[in-house]
């Protein structure tokens, strides 16, 4: 009886701690997170996952955006120095490099400036705890990037856009001085112009401008736009000569008619079309 009796206790012990582990899940991937040993982290609602390379293009490949590309090198240097530096968003057409961009920046700031500045990437699934990981990283002695990506709201959604407008704007919950929020959009208001108006019954417009005033949060705050036929062939004629791939014209302005869509995007996906022709992987 008192063997049974133990492995009984032994049991509902292995079931407490299953269970401890299943409630808690953040608390044991903090308890494993080194916030100054890892490039970059990507943080879902049970925490962080540290990510070992930041995977971008050579900044020397991202053609056709030298202005933004120029405005967030120099930002993110500054951050990484612990000067003052810009939140920042990089709103426009799908394809041009908005995300690759950032990655790129963050990944060359590291080079210049070792261990100084980290990426963490949120999960759409962890909008809602920013402010706990804000607080872990206020008190880690390093430089952070949080970013966003591809984010917008919905016309129902009015707690996003405050909580955004909270971390940006010095809130109770907002961003650490050592952290500064990136956010990639497709559009820069971020929000619908044909949302609903009744937020505000008495003054429905207040409420409208309200929420699109959100882009001007940011002190950075950058326009990525459909590129031209020439632009599209530059990025093609990079990426090529990088690689060392033949390429003609023709059939790349082809591929992007065929696409309906000329972008640093699709650009790529003809450079992937010509390797795979020569059997080269990339």
């Amino acid at each position: 009886m008192e063997g049974q009796s133990s492995t009984g206790a032994q049991a509902l012990s292995r079931i407490a701690a299953a269970l401890e582990r299943m409630a808690n899940p953040a608390g044991q991937a903090e308890a494993k997170a080194n916030w100054l040993a890892h490039p970059a982290y990507v943080w879902r609602t049970w925490g962080p996952r540290p990510v070992e390379r930041i995977e971008a293009p050579a900044l020397a490949l991202l053609r056709g955006i030298e202005g933004q590309k120029a405005a967030v090198c120099a930002n993110l240097l500054r951050h990484a120095r612990g000067s003052a530096a810009h939140d920042m968003l990089l709103w426009g057409a799908r394809g041009m490099g908005k995300s690759a961009l950032l990655r790129a920046a963050a990944a060359a700031a590291q080079e210049q400036e070792p261990g100084r500045l980290a990426l963490v990437q949120v999960g759409t699934d962890a909008l809602g705890s920013l402010a706990e990981l804000f607080a872990r990283l206020g008190g880690v002695d390093r430089r952070f990037l949080v970013f966003l990506d591809d984010l917008g709201f919905a016309d129902e959604d009015s707690m996003g856009p405050r909580c955004l407008r909270s971390w940006l704007d010095g809130g109770v919950e907002a961003r650490p001085a050592n952290v500064r929020l990136a956010v990639t959009a497709n559009r820069r208001a971020l929000v619908s112009r044909e949302m609903g108006e009744q937020d505000d019954p008495l003054n429905p417009r207040d409420a409208v401008d309200d929420r699109l005033a959100l882009a001007d949060r940011f002190g950075l705050a950058l326009g990525f736009h459909a590129c031209s036929q020439d632009d599209y062939l530059a990025i093609v004629a990079g990426y090529a000569e990088a690689l060392g791939l033949d390429w003609a014209e023709g059939q790349a302005l082809e591929w992007a008619r065929r696409r309906g869509a000329r972008s640093g995007r699709t650009a790529w996906h003809y450079i992937t079309e010509l390797a795979g022709r020569a059997g080269r992987a990339l």
